[in-house]
């Protein structure tokens, strides 16, 4: 079987591949640049604690280290404290603020020990087949290669040649919003928390939208952004300049404390979604599929999202054939969280950002809002939750024993201790992105006796067969609570760490219905029980065989087509359908 081709080297495309070797499918990244990236310290992003811990386990890098988990978060209008945020790992993780220069150089450091990933560089696409069988892609570059692949995904980002060659339309909105940001080095009055700050009582230069943000990275630096009132006024360094020595000096009491100023820039807000985000064998994800990111720092977190569903899909098709419906849930499950998304910015960020809007007619208004806008900071609610698949056509159906626990169906599961198979004590997150289904068993007391006391008694055997039969590999876990379950409840839980369904005690039956149609439900061209990895091994063909199959472009050159970019419309500008 021909790797996966992976078209771009950004953050969503490195974690693709790690997310695929982690499964053990090989892939080639097909990178236009040089391989190596321009340190932007004002280029940042803002990741929750469930897809903060999905690169820490893809790179093997001590994430927070390298960037910064925020001790509180504070709201302030004018000079009034409107709410504050403490953090603590129980009850409010922090998110995880890093530059993104600093998260893909960890990437790119873990790919180098990986055999199953091959980097291509100063290797651009223009021009890509599909057959039934695979995938050819030609890139130039200073030799034209031709490669030959299994599957095709695009994450080269808003300007996406895969998309274009696909003819796939991108309708939305552009310029939706524009943040002047900075990128310095100073002492402010609230060391290690993060700052909005709305209609701030100080005089500013320039044309200005009343609103400040501040988050803090590591070693003193400081991200601050000032949201742009709308229109295309420029923002002259000077400008800036003056900016920053003004909110600094608010901030401090009058006088601008010494900084270093590290990097600037103008950040521009797009609103935009794929039609599609499939056409046979070739994918898009990321920035190629959707932009958005009204709140400046969240628009990464959708691309890891889109590869950690993506990547668990294509697993079981490249190791035993496609299976049609659970590749194609790939675009409606994330189409739809994305699309939920931007609905609910359009609708309420006309409304925060609208001048006096209700907060002339209706008392207390403002302090909504700004409960809004921190909420959306911090990954809650419509602006920042991230999105469920209830809908999902994998979603089992009429479950007899089907109980209702703190996480609905289709949402990411809550992060519990669980005891693994060998005995060790291990988080829940641990375990996911390894390609195999999880069976978490809430049995209260479990943690206090050793494994070997338990393991063989109660209703354990007769679980651990259930979940043997499983027409999926699964793996059975041990939690000693879970929020909202009784004990003895057992948990279904997708390899992306979705819930799929908590059932009131050992149901093999409802269990096994639930993992099939997890898989897609049945399928007449895949094998009614999937070769576990031992059965794989006599078939595995090694690293070297399967890193790429590369052919120059004269051995194809008779066979080589031009593609032409196909200008593409805007369309549907009206809040609400970004999409439509």
């Amino acid at each position: 079987m021909d790797p996966v081709i992976i078209v771009g080297a950004g953050p969503v495309g490195l974690t693709l591949a790690l997310a695929l070797a982690r499964q053990e499918v090989p892939s080639v990244v097909l990178d236009e640049g040089p391989g190596k990236d321009e340190p932007r310290p004002a280029r940042t992003v803002v990741l929750p604690e469930d897809t903060a811990a999905l690169m820490t386990r893809l790179s093997g890098a001590p994430l927070d280290e390298l960037g910064a988990r925020w001790t509180g978060w504070r709201s302030m209008r004018r000079r009034q404290m409107m709410r504050e945020v403490l953090f603590d790992d129980a009850t409010e993780p922090s998110p995880l603020h890093i530059a993104q220069h600093v998260l893909t150089n960890a990437l790119r450091t873990a790919i180098a020990d990986e055999p199953l990933v091959k980097v291509a560089t100063d290797s651009r696409l223009d021009s890509v087949e599909q057959e039934r069988s695979g995938v050819t892609a030609h890139t130039r570059g200073p030799r034209g290669t031709w490669w030959r692949g299994s599957y095709l995904v695009g994450c080269d980002g808003p300007r996406s040649t895969v998309r274009k060659l696909l003819d796939i339309r991108f309708p939305g909105r552009t310029a939706v919003e524009r943040h002047a940001v900075a990128a310095l080095r100073a002492e402010l009055p609230w060391p290690g928390q993060a700052l909005l700050h709305r209609t701030p009582p100080w005089r500013m230069s320039g044309p200005s939208a009343g609103e400040v943000t501040a988050r803090p990275l590591p070693d003193g630096v400081w991200r601050l952004d000032w949201l742009l009132p709308p229109g295309k006024d420029l923002v002259t360094p000077e400008l800036l300049v003056n900016r920053i020595r003004e909110t600094l000096a608010g901030w401090t009491g009058g006088t601008t404390p010494p900084y270093d100023l590290l990097d600037t820039g103008v950040h521009t807000v797009h609103h935009r979604l794929a039609r599609r985000w499939r056409v046979g064998r070739v994918f898009v994800a990321g920035d190629a599929a959707h932009l958005l990111g009204a709140l400046g720092t969240h628009g990464l977190d959708e691309g890891l999202r889109d590869v950690d569903n993506l990547a668990w899909k294509l697993a079981p098709a490249w190791h035993h054939g496609p299976h049609e419906a659970l590749l194609d849930s790939y675009q409606t499950e994330r189409r739809t969280a994305v699309a939920a998304r931007l609905r609910a910015a359009d609708q309420v960020l006309p409304v925060l950002r609208g001048g006096r809007g209700l907060r002339g007619f209706v008392p207390g208004a403002s302090r909504g809002h700004d409960a809004l806008l921190t909420d959306g900071h911090l990954g809650h609610g419509a602006l920042g939750a991230p999105g469920a698949y209830a809908d999902s056509p994998l979603a089992p159906r009429q479950l007899e024993h089907e109980i209702p626990v703190d996480t609905p169906p289709g949402a990411p599961v809550t992060d519990v201790r669980v005891t693994a198979e060998d005995g060790t004590f291990v988080p829940l997150r641990s375990r996911l992105g390894r390609g195999a289904l999880l069976v978490v068993l809430v049995a209260p007391g479990t943690g206090v006796w050793d494994r070997k006391h338990w393991v063989s008694a109660g209703i354990m055997p007769r679980l651990a067969a259930a979940v043997t039969a499983l027409p999926h590999p699964a793996e059975l876990l041990v939690a000693e609570a879970y929020p909202g379950a009784p004990a003895h409840t057992v948990l279904l839980v997708r390899p992306d760490g979705h819930l799929v369904t908590a059932l009131n005690g050992v149901r093999p039956a409802d269990l096994y219905a639930a993992a099939e149609a997890t898989l897609g439900g049945k399928d007449k061209d895949r094998p009614e029980k999937e070769r576990t990895k031992p059965e794989r091994a006599g078939t595995e063909r090694t690293g070297t065989e399967r890193t790429g199959t590369e052919r120059t472009g004269t051995e194809r050159a008779g066979t080589e087509r031009t593609a032409t970019d196909r200008t593409e419309t805007e369309a549907d500008t009206r809040s609400g359908s970004p999409a439509r």
